[in-house]
């Protein structure tokens, strides 16, 4: 059995990096840079840890498929 203090820890330690990750992403919407790629994966970070992060992901994997699919139709 896993120490209920390390895995609290783990999961502010997730928590952290993984909205530091997501945040970065979001400034880099405003900014030059591949926020495309970094939003999924501050969000797959947290999405290691917590369930709201991996149905937020999961809807953005789908929004990307769409949009490819969309960008395959028009070409």
């Amino acid at each position: 059995m896993v120490n209920p203090i390390l895995r609290h820890t783990k999961r502010i330690i997730v928590f952290v990096i993984g909205n530091t990750v997501l945040i970065f992403g979001i400034i880099l919407i405003f900014t030059p840079g591949p926020a495309i790629i970094v939003i999924p994966l501050g969000l797959a970070i947290l999405a290691t840890e917590f369930v709201w992060a991996r149905v937020l992901l999961h809807k953005v994997k789908e929004k990307i498929i769409q949009q490819k699919e969309r960008i395959k139709i028009n070409f």
